[in-house]
């Protein structure tokens, strides 16, 4: 039989249906990690293990909270269990470290047996995750790291988003733009898989609708010094500036950017440029646009209630972070829910997830074969200090996923 889950290459899985595919792959994961995962029978009191692959310290670790937090207030909302069983949440800081993605991975997948990881923030990370789980059958559920690669090329079966994608985060912007008459801009990131994706996407979108790109400027991550780049930034004169920047780089960068001199030319990013930081930013980042698939402002009902939900449990504001946790655990209970907390049952239950309608405080989003988000892009600008929803930039964006073999 074709390696089709220990490799998970699903383009050699033709002539074996899917739930073929996926039992062969308990049989895959046994022999990797020593083990054969027991189903779980009626009347089991054991608990549901969710690992979080999330940063707890260093420059994404309010990030890694929000998500966490997110999450646990929607399991709280419904009972406190998943598929009727008590979960047991067991947590590793994976430190936005790529070099240490895969043995932080396998503390969870196969120290702790978790039934489930979510995380990580770091694309950079995720990449080493996806390499561990795709070959464990474990299933992941993305729940911030936009790298394009987890559902593209290395899509799986197990693998989910309840995030966004760099590109899809990004591409809108490109139009909306040149809508605003710029022709002529500079873009600047880390340089990590998350940042060159998000400036890729930007210019994808742009470059479509006849702007061009002076120059790309890329910075180490997690370098805060941006000096220097904004002095060669105000010497090329773009007509306007776009940015992936997030957690304390975003928010120095939106200060530097001010304190240059530089409000004049219009600042532009996704979202993360202001997310989760625009009160520390002050007036530093009035005006400042950004692509995202949520905001603080949006006038649902599921919106008004999360937000007023998180504010009395966690004593702070909601943030795009904590929609992604809090939709993240929403995925889970769905799957969960129909295989009656059977998570052994991993062809059911990835089919259950697979047709998930989530009712998200973003707006409701299904999901793509490739497992990505099938969402609204809004457009958002600062103005007197708030998050304004000026509109949707792009409607139920799908990421192509280029190079995803499933489906």
């Amino acid at each position: 039989m074709p390696e089709c889950l220990g490799g998970m290459v699903m383009e050699d899985c033709k002539g074996f249906s899917r739930r073929a595919v996926l039992r062969a792959g308990a049989v895959v994961a046994a022999g990797a990690g020593g083990f054969v995962p027991t189903r779980f029978a009626i009347g089991n009191t054991a608990k549901v293990k969710v690992g979080f692959l999330l940063p707890y310290s260093g420059t994404y670790a309010g990030l890694g909270e929000a998500i966490t937090n997110g999450f646990k207030l929607a399991l709280e909302e419904r009972g406190g269990k998943l598929g009727g069983r008590d979960v047991q949440f067991i947590a590793v800081d994976d430190e936005s470290n790529p070099a240490k993605g895969p043995e932080n991975t396998n503390k969870l997948v196969t120290g702790e047996t978790v039934d489930f990881v979510v995380g990580p923030v770091h694309s950079g990370v995720a990449l080493g995750m996806v390499k561990v789980v795709r070959e464990t059958g474990t299933i992941a559920v993305i729940a911030n790291a936009g790298a394009g690669a987890a559902t593209g090329p290395l899509c799986a079966p197990n693998i989910f988003r309840t995030s966004f994608t760099n590109w899809q985060t990004a591409f809108p912007m490109g139009k909306v733009a040149v809508d605003r008459g710029m022709k002529n801009v500079v873009t600047m990131s880390w340089k990590y898989a998350a940042g060159e994706e998000a400036v890729n996407g930007f210019e994808q979108g742009f470059t479509k609708a006849g702007g061009k790109v002076a120059k790309q400027i890329l910075v180490p991550f997690p370098q805060e010094e941006f000096q220097a780049n904004l002095t060669e930034i105000a010497s090329l004169k773009p007509d306007g500036v776009f940015v992936f920047f997030a957690g304390s780089g975003a928010l120095k960068f939106v200060k530097d950017y001010a304190a240059a001199g530089l409000k004049s030319i219009p600042l532009m990013g996704p979202g993360f440029l202001t997310d989760g930081v625009l009160k520390a930013q002050g007036d530093a980042a009035e005006g400042v646009l950004t692509t995202l698939h949520y905001a603080d402002a949006l006038d649902t009902p599921e919106n008004t209630s999360f937000r007023a939900a998180y504010r009395k449990a966690f004593s702070k504001e909601a943030d795009v972070y904590a929609v992604q946790g809090y939709d993240s655990a929403q995925l889970l209970f769905q799957g969960m829910g129909a295989v009656k907390g059977d998570a052994g049952a991993k062809a059911e239950l990835i089919a259950a997830m697979e047709k998930a309608v989530i009712k998200s405080p973003r707006g409701t989003f299904t999901l793509s074969k490739a497992h990505n988000p099938v969402q609204d892009i809004y457009l958002r600008q600062v103005k007197g200090g708030q998050e304004v929803v000026v509109g949707v930039a792009d409607k139920a964006l799908a990421d192509p996923a280029i190079g995803c073999k499933m489906g």
